[in-house]
């Protein structure tokens, strides 16, 4: 456990290293703007409130890497509670968070970074948020592409025309992507694997699905 522990002390403290990204942002090269045919998009992955969703995680940052247990579960109608440990059982983060709220439970100091904190918020609004307005939208022969906006943020929803499942979320300002979230569907209400993949950190997240409990 102690050796865990320094994993996850050097893991957090790297946070503190942010790179600042050059690129021009060039989301949907390629694609056509369209009219809209809906005004909103529901994102069917982690609805089900009698499912825990549990996943082994792998997390890779600044060349450090470690893995663990990703468990998400959603509590009411806007709210989901996560919870991390490592693959021995050992509680390292339980918090819930909603679009609005964001309450941790309980944290082991290691871990308690306010970057490191401000950073897993971000990543898991973007991935267990559930609705979104759209704005825009372009085509290509093989996906379509919500936009919708969020103040300074904008997100891209990547959506196949073949089966209509989300494939891709990409997370941006105005003028530089910030971070990838790519899916892969077991069917067009669940995720059998999940890549977070930000561009001004050397951060990498992948969630591979282990099994559900139906309570």
């Amino acid at each position: 456990m102690r050796k865990l522990t320094r994993q996850y002390l050097i893991i957090s403290v790297s946070f503190l290293f942010i790179i600042s990204s050059c690129s021009t942002l060039n989301v949907v090269k390629g694609y056509n703007p369209v009219a809209i045919e809906t005004t909103e998009f529901e994102v069917p992955y982690f609805s089900n409130p009698e499912m825990d969703y549990v996943y082994k995680a792998n997390i890779t940052v600044y060349g450090n890497e470690l893995s663990g247990i990703f468990i998400a579960k959603k509590i009411n109608d806007t709210t989901h509670r996560v919870v991390f440990t490592t693959e021995f059982g050992n509680k390292l983060l339980d918090f819930e968070i909603s679009e609005t709220e964001f309450k941790i439970n309980s944290i082991v100091d290691e871990l308690d970074k306010k970057i490191l904190i401000n950073t897993l918020k971000t990543d898991f609004r973007l991935l267990l948020r559930s609705n979104y307005v759209v704005k825009k939208q372009y085509d290509n022969k093989e996906n379509k592409v919500f936009l919708t906006e969020n103040g300074k943020i904008n997100n891209y929803l990547f959506i196949s025309k073949s089966d209509n499942t989300l494939s891709k979320i990409v997370y941006t300002t105005k003028r530089k992507e910030k971070i990838n979230l790519f899916i892969t569907p077991e069917n067009n209400i669940f995720a059998n694997k999940i890549i977070i993949q930000h561009h001004n950190i050397k951060l990498r997240i992948e969630l591979n699905y282990l099994q559900t409990q139906i309570n």
